[in-house]
């Protein structure tokens, strides 16, 4: 049976599946779409999902949940916002739970209870899709996913026919459909941020990829901060010129907020491929039809107060990590605010020219950032599916999920006394590694490894002056300085000695740490045909 990947989002949930192939499709559900709205409706009997049931949320918002995700494993006590646009959760018994109201009869339905109907219909949707039966799943959560949390979702799948394998980090599956795109992108050293913002909540990670091991260094959340934050600046936008011209305040009522809100998320998508919107609303208040246009310039100067907090975001994420914005190789934006120009735009102004940045507008060949997280899922879900239980479960031990890291490069000096890694920050182990390196003319050498201590160099960039230019003109002008990231050697960790060298050797030196962090080094004369060890010491 096929193994597919889920994720489930307050907003929106995808689901993927991997092809014999190695290609990953993402499964649409009956209504066409890929990313399936989370959200239920009920009208009489009847029970509508995903975009069906979005769309009530103007007629029958009382009776439509929606950002329901974040509420699973907690007490009523636990909600510190409600985000809610639809029914609003309430408590039973300290629990959260909604009430449903039809033909005069009340239903009350549990969090998890509206958790396992959804994931019902996605499973519908996939097995609709692959045409066979589904059990089994691999389920993205963000970082901050407790235990309680992982354990009741757990209860809520199998109880909706899906038996979880293995939980995977958002920003993990994320970047492993990124890296998985391009053949030796796993095998590439670099640290990446992954920034996915949702509708009512972003998230980030600092993640270092080292021989194909992600590592996270790192990782930030927001919630009240989103897409949400930028649909609301368009509401607001076309509210006050509804009130300029109609004199009435669309405001004071909620279906004219839901009519907004709707619109607002359309114009959206749409300045996100083209310059220019119309905005046509329907009886917005009082019967009376608004109908207006707005250009990307006026809608990026709307929401510049969102854009600018979501552009803060990234740069703290990078600051917990202890590294600078010229640390990082590459930034992956990721969930439906990523098809935002303006947002990569604001983005890419924190960083170096030698900092790739990952959206849409920036790069064509960039992947859909709202079905990143679905895809690595599912790709994760390929890699596990032959497995039995056994060793999925100890895939899932603390040392593996929390891979255990390097803080600091260690290496050794070379020739002329520069700092040279073998092992560079950030990489797991157990690992092992060797260099190359000659002896010169000297018949002996004393290998030393050193910890490496990172400093950034500012180098000022001179620019060229034309002989008209006046020396007063030039004195205004502020001097452009490169900054970069480089290490010197710092503490001594291990030494040793290499005796009767022959002239201009080849000589390997190896770095061994094991599991438990002890350091082995050892040094070795490469000769032809066969190979004399020559030293070696340990180091805790």
């Amino acid at each position: 049976m096929s193994v597919i990947g889920i994720t489930f989002g307050n907003t929106t949930s995808s689901i993927a599946v991997a092809t014999p192939d190695g290609k990953v499709d993402v499964i649409a559900n009956p209504d066409g779409d890929r990313s399936i709205p989370s959200a239920l409706s009920y009208v009489g009997t009847d029970e509508y999902h995903g975009s069906q049931a979005e769309s009530r949320l103007i007629r029958n918002p009382e009776n439509t949940i929606v950002n329901f995700r974040d509420f699973i494993g907690k007490k009523f006590n636990d909600i510190k916002n409600d985000f809610s646009y639809g029914s609003k959760p309430k408590e039973v018994n300290g629990e959260i739970c909604y009430e449903i109201k039809n033909d005069g009869k009340t239903e009350i339905l549990s969090v998890n209870e509206v958790t396992k109907r959804h994931f019902k219909q996605l499973k519908l949707a996939a097995e609709d899709y692959i045409g066979k039966s589904i059990e089994n799943v691999v389920l993205a959560v963000p970082t901050d996913f407790n235990d309680v949390q992982k354990q009741e979702i757990t209860k809520i799948s199998k109880d909706a026919g899906l038996n979880i394998l293995q939980f995977i980090n958002e920003p993990s599956a994320a970047l492993l459909d990124h890296l998985s795109a391009e053949e030796n992108r796993l095998s590439e050293d670099k640290i990446y941020v992954v920034a996915d913002f949702g509708g009512i909540r972003s998230d980030a990670a600092v993640i270092a990829v080292r021989g194909g091991v992600l590592t996270i260094l790192a990782t930030s959340h927001e919630y009240g901060l989103g897409g949400d934050n930028l649909d609301q600046s368009l509401s607001e936008f076309f509210a006050k010129e509804f009130e300029k011209k109609n004199k009435i305040d669309p405001r004071t009522n909620q279906k004219s907020l839901s009519k907004l809100k709707a619109e607002s998320i359309v114009v959206k998508k749409t300045l996100s491929n083209v310059q220019t919107s119309t905005c046509s609303i329907e009886s917005l208040a009082e019967g009376i039809d608004f109908h207006t246009s707005i250009n990307r310039l006026r809608y990026e100067l709307t929401a510049r107060d969102a854009l600018s907090k979501m552009t803060g975001f990234v740069e703290k994420v990078i600051t917990k990590a202890g590294l600078e914005p010229l640390d990082i190789d590459e930034v992956l934006l990721v969930g439906g605010s990523s098809h935002t120009p303006k947002l990569a735009s604001n983005i890419s102004y924190l960083f170096p020219k030698t900092t790739n940045i990952i959206a849409p507008s920036t790069d064509s060949k960039a992947l859909n950032p709202s079905e990143l997280v679905a895809r690595g899922a599912a790709l994760q879900a390929s890699l596990i599916e032959q497995f039995d239980e056994s060793e999925i479960n100890e895939s899932l031990q603390p040392i593996v999920v929390n891979t255990q890291h390097l803080s600091k490069s260690i290496g050794i000096k070379d020739a002329e006394g520069k700092f040279q890694p073998i092992l560079v920050a950030e990489t797991a182990y157990p690992i092992k590694k060797s260099i190359e390196v000659t002896n010169g003319d000297s018949s002996s050498v004393l290998i030393q490894l050193y910890e490496g201590i990172r400093k950034i160099k500012e180098t000022v960039i001179e620019v060229e002056k034309d002989e008209d230019d006046s020396e007063e003109e030039d004195s205004d002008e502020e001097p452009e300085i490169e900054r970069e990231a480089v290490y010197e050697a710092g503490d001594l960790l291990a030494e040793f000695s290499l005796k009767d060298l022959k002239p201009n050797s080849k000589l390997e030196v190896t770095v061994n740490i094991t599991q438990n962090g002890v350091l082995h080094v050892s040094g070795r004369e490469l000769k032809q045909g066969s190979i004399a060890v020559k030293g070696e010491v340990s180091s805790q």
